[in-house]
């Protein structure tokens, strides 16, 4: 049994999204970071939510598959370049809030190991924001902090 607790494992230096920033500039983020999300603050620097390449890809009413896959792993064009240029011009458009998800997992900093395994697990996510009382952003933790945690004893 691992009894680290959030604040031992989690990263402090978080990226972080703001609702209003373009998905375009999220992109750009996730691709440089080379990051799956980042969670969405307010201007308190409360979580308000996660932002995921998942978010991302799920908005194919506007890119319709299989035109365009594999968003942030490189682009397979198979139809008209110009609509598909089109598509992917009104996802970049959208805002960080338009596709956010707000029903998120979050752990505190005293959180166990364990129990943040768990709700990883159970939820099939590969980050969780870790707050204080106040819901303000203290650190995140991801999948890859877990297996570096189990590892590092």
């Amino acid at each position: 049994m691992n009894n680290k607790r959030a604040k031992d494992i989690m990263t402090t230096n978080v990226v972080v999204a703001k609702k209003d920033d373009s998905i375009s500039d999220v992109a750009k983020i996730l691709i440089t970071e080379k990051i799956g999300g980042l969670p969405v603050v307010d201007d308190e620097n409360r979580v308000i939510g996660v932002i995921s390449e998942t978010d991302i890809i799920k908005k194919e009413k506007y890119i319709e598959a299989p035109r365009f896959i594999n968003f942030l792993q490189g682009m397979i064009f198979l139809e008209d370049m110009n609509k598909l240029e089109e598509d992917i011009k009104k996802v970049a458009a959208y805002k960080v809030e338009d596709l956010m998800s707000t029903d998120i997992a979050k752990v505190y900093e005293d959180d166990v190991f364990d129990g943040i395994a768990n709700i990883m697990i159970k939820k099939s996510i590969n980050r969780v924001p870790v707050v204080d009382k106040d819901n303000k952003l203290k650190g995140i933790v991801c999948r890859y902090d877990i297996i570096k945690s189990l590892y590092n004893e």
